[in-house]
């Protein structure tokens, strides 16, 4: 049983509650997810992508659509970078995390502009003891303003075998899958004073570092290193986008322009499979801490439809 003695709020209070609110429905969502997670249109990470930190720890086998990243030590990781920029799209791959006692280690798969104010859109797994699951923590970045985590746990071994993971990003909306599931919606609504990225060309990342002072049950959890080099695992790579160079002033226009805001909603079938995963394995939401006593204001976007 995972320790909850010191969680944020917003966790449920025992794995049993968990599972049974929810298992019904996630049996179907396990069910569709063995199908779908096959159907990434491969692609190659040695024409798409460069290493921009430590590439003495990152190997690319076949022909460049398989990755591995390792951290070998608290400063060496590794980290890939998406050679184009681009607004709007969906950037998708497959990734097998590390295995056994992952503890405070972070392996991440997110876009990200570069420069002040920059916005960013994350999934990021957070590393556990062995025999203790990882946080799927996700996060979104616009105009410099963050701290909108939700986390989840996963609802199947994500070091077992290869997941995939997708961000959908258009002008309505972003959304963040796991085996073609959404988990998490997060709406514009812009035009209502809620910072949304619409504006700043981002790259694509993956990357494993080392935060051993807060990725594991609050920090209280270190990295064993002498289960070290941690590797996680890549393979193929799906960039669909608006290609934009941060040089070319009018291309945010253009993609912006060119870009449809559909899909707009979540079909029914998405929202029941997203309901499911929701009710069975969030562990934090922003919206709920601040509800609940969080410091300063409930965000406006917390008491806006989201689906």
């Amino acid at each position: 049983v995972v320790d909850r003695t010191q969680a944020p709020v917003g966790y449920p209070r025992t794995r049993e509650e968990e599972m049974g609110r929810s298992m019904g429905g996630l049996l179907a969502v396990v069910a569709f997810a063995a199908v779908l997670r096959l159907g990434l249109v491969g692609a190659n990470f040695a024409d798409l992508c460069d290493i921009t930190w430590e590439p003495q720890n990152a190997a690319m086998t076949d022909g460049g659509e398989h990755l591995t990243l390792s951290l070998v030590s608290n400063i060496s990781g590794s980290m890939l970078r998406t050679k184009k920029t681009f607004i709007y799209g969906s950037i998708s791959t497959l990734i097998k995390l590390v295995k056994g006692n992952s503890a405070g280690t972070v392996t991440t798969y997110y876009t990200s502009s570069v420069g002040d104010d920059h916005d960013e859109i994350d999934f990021e797994f957070l590393g556990n003891e062995t025999g203790q699951p990882y946080t799927i923590h996700t996060n979104v970045f616009a105009d410099g303003v963050g701290a909108k985590e939700v986390q989840f746990y996963p609802w199947f071994d994500p070091t077992d075998d290869f997941h995939n993971y997708t961000i959908l990003w258009n002008p309505s909306m972003i959304v963040w899958f796991v085996d073609s599931i959404p988990i998490r919606v997060f709406r514009n609504y812009a035009s209502k004073g809620v910072p949304f990225p619409t504006k700043r060309p981002m790259y694509g990342f993956s990357s494993i570092w080392s935060a051993d002072d807060w990725a594991t049950q609050g920090g209280r959890v270190k990295t064993d290193w002498t289960k070290a080099p941690f590797v996680a695992e890549y393979d193929n790579m799906g960039l669909h986008v608006c290609e934009c160079s941060s040089t070319d002033d009018e291309c945010a226009t253009r993609c912006n322009k060119d870009t449809p805001p559909e899909p707009s909603q979540l079909t029914k079938e998405q929202m029941r499979k997203l309901r499911a995963v929701q009710l069975g394995y969030t562990i934090y939401d922003y919206c709920a801490k601040a509800r609940d006593g969080g410091k300063g204001p409930v965000p406006p976007e917390c008491d806006m439809e989201q689906y």
